[in-house]
């Protein structure tokens, strides 16, 4: 059997930890943010384990490079595959550890395309419970599978895996394009365990205010504040923000990342590619909200 699934990414402009559960599915964050069309598509073909076979899987990526393969192999470890042999393709379109929300995207995916090819029959919250479960094992993220499960433009407004976490839809930004700029990866593990304390305060007050204002213009601000509270504003980032902002740009900062997102116009499209091409060490990226969230394809 073959299976194939897409998880699209997902960027985080703020939040605010939860980890005071013992339960990992309580486990994760609110906050805010939003899927985009690119991410990770997982293809699984299985097939049944003969002796030659040394172990039950392999894994291949295509793409942007993933070197750490926890992530898929504790997901698989999820699923029953004794007697199996399982073929991994994960397709990765974006970079890994510049705040693309990678490691749930192929989790996700990849729960998903598994239950699908084992037959294991499984509800789709069900299985997207198994890959947050093991981003929190990881210690990979917190809010990414319950909003890349939902997809669109979302307020993480409960914390948990989903199902047990909610998400408030924002305003449709389907006229919009997202335009990116990439310069250098943080990692997620090392920054949660560095920074978390001084993050939840700001966080909290940022998710009650945009819940109120409904605002995506405001989310971008409050994301680029949020950078620079907890300090991750390198003074690359800061020049590209300042000149955006010169420009009447509104921009914000993936978390965890040194990246740069801005939510624009058809209009405006054009003027903040022109804008970012100054930044010729810094990889650029176009694309728009996914509102359908990772599903089978």
């Amino acid at each position: 059997m073959m299976a194939t699934a897409f998880c699209p990414a997902h960027i985080t402009g703020f939040f605010k930890a939860e980890l005071d559960k013992e339960d990992s599915k309580q486990l994760g964050s609110l906050g805010a943010g939003f899927s985009i069309q690119k991410g990770v598509k997982t293809t699984v073909s299985v097939r049944e384990k003969t002796k030659h076979d040394i172990s039950n899987f392999s894994i291949k990526v295509n793409g942007f490079e993933s070197g750490d393969m926890r992530v898929s192999e504790l997901v698989l470890s999820k699923f029953p595959i004794d007697k199996k042999f399982i073929d991994v393709t994960h397709e990765i379109d974006v970079p890994v550890g510049y705040g693309f929300g990678c490691s749930a995207a192929v989790a996700l995916s990849l729960s998903i395309a598994l239950n699908d090819a084992l037959g294991c029959k499984l509800s789709k919250i069900q299985v997207a419970q198994i890959a947050h479960d093991v981003e929190i094992d990881c210690k990979t993220g917190l809010g990414d599978v319950l909003a890349s499960y939902h997809g669109g433009f979302e307020i993480r407004v409960k914390p948990g895996a989903p199902g047990i976490g909610e998400v408030k839809k924002m305003n449709s930004m389907d006229k919009h394009d997202v335009i990116i700029i990439c310069f250098n990866p943080i990692s997620t593990k090392k920054f949660l365990k560095e920074k978390i304390s001084s993050i939840n305060g700001l966080g909290g007050k940022m998710v009650k205010k945009l819940i109120e204002s409904n605002d995506t213009e405001e989310f971008q601000d409050m994301s680029v504040k949020f950078a620079k509270y907890v300090n991750v504003i390198t003074p690359k980032m800061n020049q590209v923000i300042n000149l955006l902002h010169k420009n009447g740009i509104k921009c914000g900062v993936a978390l965890f990342g040194e990246t740069i997102f801005s939510l624009v116009t058809k209009d405006e499209k054009n003027k903040v590619k022109e804008i970012l091409k100054q930044f010729d060490d810094g990889l650029i990226i176009t694309s728009k909200i996914d509102n359908s969230g990772a599903r089978l394809q």
